[in-house]
Order: C-alpha cells, then structure tokens, then sequence
C-alpha cells in the first residue's frame, strides 16, 4: 500500500538541539549543576506532556522537589526560557516537508508537547499551518509512547497505518508506531533520513531531503 501521509515529531526533527544558551540561563536560576538539573527536568516531563502539569506547576514542583527556594518572578522567567529551549528552527526538515505536501502528501506534527511551549511556537512559527494535522499530547492528555495517540493521529489524517511514515528522534516511540503497523524513522539528520528512504525503496514514494 501506498504512502499518504507523513508524521513528524516536533523536537529534535522539525526543531534543532536545546537552545544552550536557554539551558545555561536555567542553571543560572535554578543553581544547579548540569546533571542535576537534566535529572530535575526529566523526571516529570511526561506529566508536563500529559498535561497533568501547566509550565508554571511544572517549574514549581521542579523546585520542590529539588528543594530550591525560587520566587515567582524566577518561575516565570524558568518557562519562559524553557519554551524558548525548544523553538530553534531545522530549516532542512521544514523545508523538506514542504517538498512532501508539493508531492500530494498529507503532513502532521505528532509532539509530545506542554502549554508553553505550544503558545510560543503559536506566537513565533508562522508554519505551523502548512501542515493538515497538529496533535499537541496536552491538549489530549495522552503522550507518546501510548497506541492512542498515534491511533488520534491517523484517524485525523484519515489514512490507514501502513499508509503513513512516523518521524521521531526517540527510539521507544518509533518502536510503539512500527507495532501498529507504520513506517518509521529513528531520526538523527536529514542526510540519515535521504540514506534511510533511499536503502527502504521511499525515495520512489517520496522527494529526498
């Protein structure tokens, strides 16, 4: 069967690495090393994902938990560099889903993503709208690796599993999107991806990066 649609994560593939200088204004905040603060960070993440947390229950439970005395005026500024940690451009990814929408394809941004940073990117990203389908996991309360929110996804494309490639930089949720039957791309580049779409026979199906 035929490709219809591809499905692109936000961070790491439509965007670049972490502003650093985003991540050296939160340990400058927060006081913590850089291990630390990786361990913070991630450790409710996925709630943050799931919406469970806003960004500013987020940051307050971080600093909590770290044991940190932050005033409200760190908190915010916390957030907002958060969000801006993650809206670095990769003008080759964005350019290329271009090319796949010019060669009839549907396109969708799959993320994992929390309220702020999604307002940002609303307020900074003007293309955003080039794409059919946006699937933001707090706006459903469901993250990635979990069946429903890949299962949300095709249904709104309105394209059957085998009928959609999956782009994503983690592995576990490329895996979770392969078990239902899509294609799949463990991302790292775009010269990666021309090489991988080349080696599964796509590039006749697809342009290439």
């Amino acid at each position: 069967m035929s490709l219809r649609a591809v499905i692109f994560d936000y961070g790491m593939v439509l965007t670049g690495p972490p502003a650093p200088e985003a991540w050296s204004a939160m340990q400058r905040i927060t006081g913590l090393s850089d291990e630390e603060l990786h361990s913070a960070y991630w450790s409710f993440r996925h709630a943050y994902d799931e919406g469970k947390l806003s960004g500013v229950q987020f940051w307050r439970r971080l600093a909590v938990e770290a044991g940190l005395q932050l005033t409200e005026i760190e908190i915010y500024a916390l957030n907002d560099w958060d969000a801006r940690m993650w809206t670095v451009e990769n003008h080759a990814m964005l350019a290329w889903q271009q090319q796949v929408k010019q060669r009839g394809l549907r396109t969708a941004i799959l993320s994992n993503m929390g309220d702020n940073v999604h307002a940002r990117m609303e307020r900074i990203f003007n293309w955003l709208g080039r794409f059919d389908v946006l699937v933001w996991s707090y706006l459903l309360g469901v993250a990635k690796p979990d069946e429903a929110i890949y299962q949300h996804t095709l249904k709104e494309l309105d394209v059957a599993p085998e009928q959609a490639l999956f782009i994503d930089d983690k592995r576990v949720n490329v895996e979770a999107a392969q078990k239902l039957g899509m294609r799949a791309h463990l991302f790292t580049t775009a010269d990666r991806l021309r090489d991988d779409l080349i080696a599964q026979g796509l590039n006749a199906e697809l342009p290439l990066p």
